[in-house]
């Protein structure tokens, strides 16, 4: 879909969006659904499909760098409304319903395959894509039968609880403690894409990449076959109850592990636990984009904003009572997910969401309300989208990425800023990326897990 350029009339027009508060524009949806009110706007919704978008569509004859913005967010959100579309048995898009129906039931990206399932110990080969993936040892004590609807099979691909097994964030730059004071938890998935490189080249071993012995590259999206490119997820969640809502969160039920490889002093423990999603990673490698696509998206109650007031009664991250507690700092050590309780980090975001990203999370906003009143994804909205403007320059392997930095509050919260080499940037932290034998791994970290 392409909107209004930035200073015509019906820009204008759509300017009564940024002011309208989220009840407002579900009532509003309402209302329109209901053929109670006569406002109109010359700018139509966008379509929600189930369709994960191949390639950036350029809109304009003349392309300048903030409407190639502009085209790359619009990627972003059709990117997550598909991948979060309802799911069939099998992970395949239930095209016989829309999104945000079948509340809480497994969406589309769900199928895809967690880390832990891909690099095992030893340097197993896994399971082949849609079949049973093992679980930590300390999870299989828990009784089926017990399970609420849906997570009756707690080993099939697509049906399952989510096994959280991480509690630093990606980078490991420090834990994020929830309002309860309780660890966030984190998981980084593969698409099927992903997987079959990675599987049918062993790359899940040291011993596979070491006959491999090349630099890793893996499949594009083609729009000539339709074929889906390579995709990475980066989940971020908190444990329900407490200061949390599960009505105002995507919620799953998953085994929240407390993985003793991860820190010293952690104990294995495991326990079905309902969980709320705040923050949502995408990579994604396109023909035109070898430096992948990369879309971040966050629960719209995480934080406030650096050097403005706070907007929301509660934040998921942030107290405003609290005036002697320090911004952005991880906790101190020893980091264990086991302790009962942890003071909560204070966060705040750096960069702010422009006003185009906020005016097309209004959009989308406004496209799923329509679609289902009160719809879960109401309270999710895109924070930016970085990709390469130079994707071919003979200088910068990065491609000169745009906004050079991104970071989500969730997932990079302790290295957001405006400083080179040291601030989140994910093409220029992703370019660093090495298998376990020193060759270059196309801009993803996972196959340094490699056993």
């Amino acid at each position: 879909m392409k909107l209004p350029t930035l200073f015509s009339p019906n820009r204008q027009k759509l300017g009564l969006f940024l002011i309208i508060g989220c009840t407002s524009l579900f009532s509003l949806a309402q209302a329109l659904d209901a053929g109670k009110t006569n406002v109109t706007s010359t700018a139509p919704l966008p379509t929600l499909t189930p369709q994960i978008p191949l390639e950036i569509k350029v809109t304009g004859s003349k392309p300048t760098l903030a409407s190639l913005q502009h085209d790359f967010d619009v990627f972003s959100w059709q990117s997550f409304i598909a991948l979060n579309w309802p799911a069939n048995a099998d992970g395949t898009p239930n095209t016989t319903i829309t999104i945000g129906q079948a509340i809480n039931s497994p969406v589309v990206w769900e199928s895809y395959r967690e880390s832990r399932t891909i690099f095992l110990p030893g340097g197993a080969a896994p399971a082949p894509w849609g079949q049973d993936s093992p679980l930590p040892a300390v999870c299989k004590n828990i009784d089926p039968k017990r399970l609420p609807p849906g997570t009756m099979h707690l080993t099939q691909v697509g049906k399952t609880a989510t096994v959280l097994d991480e509690s630093s964030e990606p980078f490991k730059t420090g834990p994020l403690i929830d309002q309860n004071g309780q660890y966030a938890r984190f998981a980084i998935l593969t698409n099927e894409t992903m997987f079959n490189y990675i599987d049918s080249n062993k790359l899940y071993s040291r011993s596979g990449q070491k006959t491999f012995n090349a630099d890793a590259d893996f499949p594009s999206s083609n729009t000539t076959s339709q074929q889906v490119g390579s995709i990475m997820i980066k989940t971020a969640w908190v444990k329900m109850g407490g200061k949390y809502d599960p009505s105002k969160f995507y919620t799953t039920y998953a085994l929240v592990y407390d993985n003793p490889a991860e820190e010293p002093g952690v104990k294995p423990s495991c326990v079905l636990t309902q969980v709320g999603l705040v923050g949502f990673h995408i990579g994604h490698k396109t023909a035109d984009e070898p430096q992948w696509v990369w879309s971040t998206f966050e629960h719209v109650d995480n934080v406030p904003t650096a050097g403005q007031k706070p907007t929301q009664a509660a934040y998921n991250f942030f107290d405003a009572s609290c005036k002697t507690c320090k911004v952005n700092e991880p906790p101190a050590r020893p980091w264990n997910p086991g302790t009962p309780y942890t003071k909560p980090s204070q966060v705040e975001r750096v960069i702010a969401i422009t006003p185009d990203a906020q005016q097309l999370n209004n959009s989308y906003h406004q496209a799923l309300a329509a679609a289902v009143p009160g719809s879960v994804w109401l309270n999710y909205e895109l924070v930016s989208t970085q990709w390469p403007t130079n994707a071919k320059s003979p200088t910068d392997p990065t491609g000169v990425p745009a906004p050079s930095f991104l970071a989500n509050t969730t997932l990079e919260t302790y290295i957001q800023g405006h400083v080179k080499q040291t601030s989140s940037s994910c093409m220029a932290c992703h370019n660093n990326a090495t298998t376990t034998n020193g060759n270059a791994a196309d801009f993803t970290y996972l196959l340094q897990r490699a056993q």
